[in-house]
């Protein structure tokens, strides 16, 4: 089975696609909630963002408020980390609100971040800001 092998591979190099991967799993990977919750407290903040996405999707609403609280804090030290933020909220739904105050403020801003700052980048970015404000508001 993979579960064993992609727990291992969260101390390895290869953290964030362990992470991604077992997030697709989703709930039968809780055996890895433990160390998702470790990589909360990493110092990278990418690290912190994998960590949390995985989180929610293996852990669901029970999860929610330390993910958003992670997510929040990964995008304001870093804002190259928007777009993979917002991906992760969008899942979130309505628990997601907590996060309300930051997407209207990304919307307001005269530029915008993310990873690549090319116009489909901007372009998705804004799109998922407003999914969430017209689902969420």
């Amino acid at each position: 089975m993979a579960l064993p092998r992609l727990n291992d591979l969260l101390d390895s190099y290869r953290h964030h696609e362990a992470a991604d991967v077992l997030g697709r799993i989703g709930p039968p990977a809780e055996t890895a909630l433990p160390r998702l919750r470790k990589m909360l407290t990493a110092s990278y903040e990418w690290t912190r963002v994998h960590a949390a996405a995985a989180l929610w999707d293996i852990g669901g609403e029970a999860e929610a408020p330390l993910v958003v609280q992670t997510l929040l804090a990964a995008w304001d030290e870093n804002d190259a980390t928007s777009n993979h933020v917002l991906a992760c909220l969008n899942r979130m739904g309505p628990v997601a609100a907590p996060a309300l105050p930051r997407i209207r403020a990304e919307l307001a801003f005269p530029r915008r971040s993310g990873r690549f700052r090319s116009i489909e980048n901007d372009q998705e970015l804004q799109d998922t800001c407003r999914a969430i404000v017209a689902r969420l508001a």
